[in-house]
């Protein structure tokens, strides 16, 4: 062993310690190590930020922006809705859920998958009385497993089609991760449809901030379209819509009001309707309906052409100006240059217009304005912004584009006509272009912490590789499995992946992993693709943990998960897919070839 092999293990092993310890944020020890490996000589200078430019870390991004933008245009709730009432109790509610999870994770990352099927999950176990614990879980596993049928699907995939091109020229296609993933999810799904009864049965959630305050009913003012058109006009169908979970306390109706109307009355265009609901609702059929938020239709003035529309949420302090004054009296659109469009005031019903309203101190409201101006509004009229939240009520949605831009981009970069990455970075760009996201939106759409940890990480894994110290481990492994199957190779590769992945994230696992796997099968005289593919399984299916992924730690706290419980329904899925996996690679990849 050379000392440039020595000093690559040592700081491999000393990033893979600190990682286990767990005293530092990931990206943070990344980044050290990146700046230890250019302290030591092991990584030039010229080359150590190549990582930010390379093609992983731009697919990445990508796909979190492409999620954004469906997740924003409300085509995953459009598409469920129909189905969602007919889901009872848990035993439908498990298999759908999680299947449609898995589905939604072979278009789009599954992290993105699963944060787009999360607020239907709690919305159906608030009203079916279910525990989230026994949804939210399988429906992590299961974007697990989705995403490894496509090459986008997960990161482990990207990392390991990049490590196939720079070895043997080519990377791996959009699908060919299809045949060995899709089975794997299949065979997933059938055991979470009756394992998720080894969750624990009722656990409370752990509420954060935001969730205790988007709990909060508001009373919003929408106006009926002169040409609306609603599969059944009545008040009853507009609860019926939102599930019960919205209520219409008052019809305006010209001169006349209608306080708490009946399920039969009808409602005509033109009318002016007081809803009461909590924000999600509130918001969901706002466009399901079609309805207009009145004052939303007030022109917000843009100091700037590149300024922005927002809507935020902000409560009134103890010595605002707005204390017991109206939107009206103060004209806020006039002098502030911002739109009221709802109000939460715990406790009390409020049934008058929203501009006549008279506003107490800890009232919530929702203010649409501009980028620009809201800040300075919010200080002028004594608001504090809680938790620098924004607040999505109403507007317009671009419900079909984000779809048909990812399919498109998917056929493409399929049938070879684009790189995955230009194919991908070129469909979020239109997104944004389009405005079915703003870049607001897109920026907080990036997962800064893991395109970090990945950009960082790929020099640093290169040293193993570039010094030799990759074919030297390789040469101990092959030696090791000398004289077994080869199927008994793969599977230790493949449990090798599985292992470290809880303490290394599944990225930095594949940039380890990928390189040590080619050069056993190289050594073994065997074909480098079934190893590709056992260590991006491997690396994709934490199932024990609920920090190996971010899928895990995404439903830690809305399931109320204790650390064991990931092992309780993790364990035998991980000794199935150990099991499976690796036979199946060796059918669809053979060794020899």
């Amino acid at each position: 062993m050379t000392l440039q092999q020595s000093l690559a293990f040592a700081l491999i092993g000393a990033t893979v310690i600190a990682f286990i310890w767990g005293r530092w944020r990931y990206d943070l020890i990344a980044l050290a190590a990146l700046a230890a490996g250019m302290a030591l000589g092991l990584i030039p200078v010229k080359a150590a930020f190549d990582g930010f430019a390379n093609d992983i870390v731009i697919i990445i991004a990508s796909a979190l922006v492409l999620s954004a933008a469906v997740a924003r245009s409300g085509f995953v709730d459009m598409v469920m809705a129909p189905l969602l009432p007919k889901l009872k109790d848990e035993r439908s509610q498990v298999p759908v859920l999680a299947g449609a999870t898995a589905v939604l994770s072979m278009a789009t990352k599954n992290v993105g998958a699963l944060a787009l099927m999360m607020p239907s999950a709690l919305q159906i176990a608030k009203r079916t009385g279910v525990s989230p614990g026994r949804l939210l879980m399988p429906m992590a596993f299961a974007s697990l497993v989705g995403g490894l049928a496509v090459l986008v699907g997960t990161s482990p995939n990207i990392i390991v089609s990049e490590v196939r091109q720079e070895a043997l020229g080519e990377p791996f296609k959009m699908f060919d991760f299809l045949p060995v993933g899709g089975i794997l999810t299949l065979i997933a799904i059938a055991y979470l449809t009756v394992g998720y009864r080894l969750l624990p049965r009722s656990r409370q959630a752990a509420i954060d901030v935001d969730a205790a305050l988007a709990a909060k009913a508001y009373v919003t003012e929408v106006a009926v379209p002169d040409d609306w058109s609603f599969h059944a006009n009545t008040v009853g169908a507009l609860k019926k819509a939102a599930d019960g979970a919205v209520s219409v306390i008052a019809i305006l109706r010209g001169r006349k009001r209608l306080e708490s109307p009946h399920s039969n009355l009808k409602i005509h265009p033109g009318d002016i309707l007081l809803l009461e609901g909590e924000q999600q609702e509130l918001n969901q059929l706002i466009v399901a309906a079609k309805l207009r938020l009145s004052d939303a239709d007030r022109p917000v003035a843009m100091s700037e052409p590149t300024d922005e529309v927002r809507v935020v949420e902000a409560v009134i302090g103890g010595e605002s100006d707005l204390i017991g004054e109206s939107a009206r009296s103060l004209t806020l659109s006039h002098v502030h240059g911002v739109n009221l469009l709802g109000v939460s005031r715990s406790g009390h019903r409020m049934t008058g217009r929203l501009a006549t309203i008279r506003l107490r101190a800890g009232d919530i409201l929702v203010l649409q304005g501009s980028e620009q101006s809201l800040p300075a509004a919010l200080q002028a009229l004594g608001l504090l912004p809680l938790a620098e939240r924004e607040v999505r009520l109403g507007g317009v949605r671009h419900a079909l584009l984000p779809v048909i831009i990812l399919a498109v981009a998917m056929a493409l970069v399929a049938t070879g006509v684009v790189p995955v990455a230009g194919g991908f970075f070129g469909a979020a760009v239109l997104v944004v272009a389009c405005g079915a996201l703003r870049m607001r939106e897109a920026y907080a759409a990036l997962e800064a912490p893991v395109l970090v940890l990945v950009a960082a990480l790929i020099p640093v894994s290169d040293t193993v590789q570039k010094t030799g110290g990759a074919d030297l481990i390789a040469s101990w492994l092959s030696g090791a499995f000398h004289g077994l199957p080869p199927i008994a190779t793969l599977t230790a590769m493949m449990a090798v992946a599985m292992a470290a992945t809880p303490f290394l994230n599944n990225a930095a696992t594949v940039l380890i992993a990928a390189p040590i796997g080619m050069g056993v099968a190289q050594r073994l005289g065997l074909s480098p693709d079934p190893f590709l593919m056992a260590v991006a399984v491997g690396a994709g299916c934490d199932f024990l943990t609920p920090v190996g992924h971010q899928c895990n730690t995404l439903v830690l706290g809305p399931g109320g998960y204790r650390f064991g419980d990931y092992a309780r329904l993790g364990a035998p899925l991980t000794i199935l897919i150990l099991l499976v996996a690796p036979w199946l690679i060796a059918w669809f990849w053979p060794f020899t070839g």
